[in-house]
């Protein structure tokens, strides 16, 4: 069932419909329109080129511009498919950006965020950044239209005040109660987090491990609320939050789970981070090292490494005479990674802020960098140390085009230029997208 258009308050444009001419997609999921008196729209559940109803969701008059739902499709693009999740479309579930578009086309629009950032932000082409502007699928993930990949490793659902568990709905605090959800890997389905009743309890996140058979539950509870049992259809190891300090807390069964990426196994506890697609931890890595091209005897940096995967990565190519160097702000993903790392001599891991811990090692001189920042990039400081290192090739992995963008200009301005880029779809059916561009010096005098 359609949620209502919010009540208007005074001056505010929610619930009031335009019909549209939809333009370019823009970064965030959405495309760009305009109405007739020239404000601007961004409209989800559309497709460039469409003329469509566009719902006002968020705005008022005046505003710089407004959100909006195409609520009517009055001529469709031959990119749209019907949304295979009965759970998609306007005011329902707000986890997919793009069920309604065929699995290419998705790519396509993808690519074009990835080209606009990059020349709006960074001032460069795809050819001045070395990418042919494709963005490629995960291995197994190019689906015909309509079917829908399986990849999602770690779902938090929602749970409402009657204790079903569901998703939030698109910038909304709201439930959307589900009974399947469709891009969950199977690992996570088979749970059947969705049939339980999860009373007491404001989310419960779900993870499946890649490459073993852990399976693991974290639970927030509600201020005051007690643990239900938790019986699922699969063995789990469960957590909680704890409601005064935040951290995440050991019920029973491991603490961790195991991941497995470049012939390695990993321990990621208590919810840390790893990578969300099955194969995005082995693509990216693939990505890395054949972009750094790491020799023996190498010294390298893996800044913010959460569990290690990189700096094993580059601890396995180096060998005994190199040395990596792991820097990470979460105190349990250090512990994580120096648990993962504990084979290698030659490999240190710090904790703290890469801005913070980097000056104070006193080191001047490496030969790789990896880095693969938060949303939000490194910045402009950080890029500006790493530039000082002299290293011949530098990794940047990043989840967010804008940022990525923002932090390639800073780099250029560092003297380093973008060898290659590439682009990965490892977030099927969302407007998230991933990158690894390749870093090298600029030629003295070119």
């Amino acid at each position: 069932m359609q949620a209502e258009p919010k009540k208007s308050q005074a001056g505010s444009l929610v619930g009031k419909e335009y019909e549209v001419e939809v333009g370019p997609v823009a970064h965030g999921g959405h495309c760009i329109a305009r109405t007739a008196e020239g404000q601007v729209l961004f409209v989800r559940h559309a497709l460039p080129g469409e003329r469509v109803v566009a719902r006002v969701t968020e705005g008022e008059e005046g505003a710089r511009f407004l959100r909006a739902d195409a609520v009517e499709v009055l001529e469709a693009s031959k990119d749209r498919v019907a949304a295979p999740c009965p759970y998609a479309g306007p005011g329902r579930c707000g986890g997919c950006d793009w069920q309604h578009a065929k699995p290419g086309a998705q790519r396509r629009l993808k690519g074009e965020v990835v080209a606009e950032q990059l020349q709006r932000l960074a001032g460069l082409t795809p050819e001045e950044a070395g990418w042919d502007g494709t963005v490629m699928p995960a291995e197994g993930d190019k689906l015909p239209a309509g079917q829908v990949p399986a990849w999602r490793t770690r779902v938090q659902y929602a749970v409402d005040a009657e204790g079903h568990a569901g998703l939030r709905r698109h910038r909304s605090h709201e439930v959307e109660r589900i009974d399947h959800c469709m891009i969950a890997a199977e690992g996570v389905s088979e749970l059947g987090v969705e049939r339980r009743d999860w009373t007491g309890m404001a989310s419960v996140e779900a993870i499946a491990a890649t490459g073993s058979q852990d399976r693991q539950v974290i639970l927030t509870p509600r201020p005051g609320a007690r643990l239900p049992l938790v019986e699922l259809d699969r063995p789990v190891s469960v957590m909680r939050v704890g409601e005064k300090d935040g951290g995440v807390h050991r019920v029973h069964g491991r603490p961790f789970v195991r991941e497995r990426a470049d012939g390695r196994t990993y321990r990621v506890g208590s919810g840390g981070f790893w990578q969300v697609h099955p194969r995005a931890a082995d693509t990216l890595v693939t990505a890395v090292m054949q972009g750094l091209l790491p020799r023996k005897g190498d010294m390298a940096l893996d800044l913010y490494c959460g569990a290690g995967l990189f700096a094993g990565a580059l601890a396995d190519r180096v060998g005994e005479e190199g040395a990596v160097l792991g820097i990470e702000s979460g105190k349990r993903a250090v512990e994580d990674a120096r648990h993962n790392l504990a084979s290698f001599d030659r490999v240190r891991v710090e904790q703290g802020k890469v801005e913070s811990v980097l000056p104070r090692t006193g080191i001047t001189e490496v030969d790789l960098i990896a880095l693969d920042p938060p949303r939000a990039g490194a910045g402009r400081a950080t890029v500006a140390h790493l530039t000082t290192l002299g290293a011949r090739r530098i990794a940047y992995v990043a989840c967010d085009p804008a940022a990525l963008a923002r932090d390639l200009a800073y780099f250029r301005e560092g003297g380093y230029r973008v060898r290659t880029l590439r682009a990965f779809d490892l977030f099927p059916m969302t407007h998230h997208v991933e990158c690894v561009a390749i870093l090298e010096p600029v030629a003295k005098g070119s």
